[in-house]
């Protein structure tokens, strides 16, 4: 519970940095209680497993009425904005539901964040150690986490806008968790070749730079909305010999700087707007409920892909693109 508030105090002041130029007196649009209840539910449960906690948020928003593009107004009738119109760009960026929508999505990772601060604080001591001097083992792991991290970084700042534009749709997530089933499979496939059904070959902290670095690379496939960022670094994890509860750790602790990150990156750019139209509470509804179920998630993950490997996943990703098409094209 510390941890989540130290996060949620985090995010705080980081979505408080920029002030909305004409803040309106209460929320512009209503964001039930059940509604941020039942996204904070789909991202904590969704975040870490390999199933893709991005398409199932859009699919959520999809479902509970949020993705209206037209552009709200204030109480007393005036157009509000996320960007007024200026010069270099005289029809500006107005503030509408979705734009309020995909950035709530983002924010509330804190409270998945959170949860593996508290289910691996004592790796998180280790790289701490590390960096001190302390333990070349935790020194080792803090380099291999920050060289899967990096290349998501590049890609991730010059790609947003494009991703943003082009990708959130239904359809690129369900061409994407099909991508990823496949991919998922062949995966288990190869491990049960290789190495045998529950053979571990070392830690995270054993990995080279290179190899590292090659699952950080992997991890940009995520980008695209539907693929599951979890998903493609725990394949990574196998091709590298670790044994799958250990591709889901070295998965759990990528994903702290790349989920902190993107949740930081948003918030500072669409934080305030994001604020003005659904207000704090349900913000910090959303952030505590995602908490909670992502402490019950990555546990679930761990038991099932221990025994079982990644098949269960890549079925139920196969069985949800079939649902969803079948609905969409009806």
């Amino acid at each position: 519970m510390f941890r989540l508030l130290c996060a949620t105090t985090l995010l705080t002041a980081s979505l408080g940095a920029a002030q909305p130029a004409a803040p309106a007196a209460a929320p512009a649009a209503e964001l039930s209680v059940g509604d941020a209840i039942v996204l904070g539910v789909v991202e904590g449960v969704t975040e870490f497993l390999p199933i893709s906690s991005t398409g199932h948020l859009i699919i959520a928003n999809r479902v509970l009425g949020l993705e209206s593009e037209a552009q709200l107004k204030d109480k007393d009738g005036q157009p509000l904005w996320h960007k007024r119109p200026t010069a270099d760009n005289p029809t500006g960026e107005p503030l509408t539901l979705k734009l309020a929508a995909d950035t709530y999505a983002v924010v509330i990772q804190a409270g998945a964040i959170a949860a593996v601060l508290f289910l691996y604080a004592q790796q998180l001591f280790l790289m701490i150690g590390g960096l001190f001097g302390r333990s070349s083992a935790g020194l080792r792991l803090l380099r291999n986490v920050a060289l899967a991290f990096l290349p998501v970084v590049v890609f991730g700042l010059l790609l947003h806008d494009l991703i943003d534009k082009y990708l959130f749709s239904v359809w690129a997530v369900i061409v994407a968790l099909v991508a990823g089933a496949i991919l998922m499979l062949w995966a288990e496939r190869w491990r049960d070749a290789s190495t045998g059904v529950g053979r571990a070959k070392g830690d995270a902290a054993d990995l080279a730079p290179r190899t590292a670095l090659l699952i950080g690379l992997g991890q940009c496939l995520a980008l695209w909305p539907g693929t599951s960022r979890s998903m493609v670094t725990i394949v990574g994890g196998y091709l590298a010999g670790l044994s799958p509860a250990k591709a889901a750790e070295f998965s759990f602790l990528v994903g702290l700087p790349t989920l902190g990150g993107a949740a930081l990156y948003k918030g500072v750019k669409s934080g305030p707007a994001m604020i003005e139209v659904f207000g704090w509470s349900n913000v910090l509804l959303g952030a505590g409920v995602a908490a909670i179920s992502a402490l019950i998630a990555v546990k679930f993950l761990v038991h099932i892909i221990s025994r079982y490997g990644l098949a269960f996943f890549a079925y139920y990703r196969l069985a949800l693109a079939l649902i969803l098409t079948v609905v969409y094209l009806l």
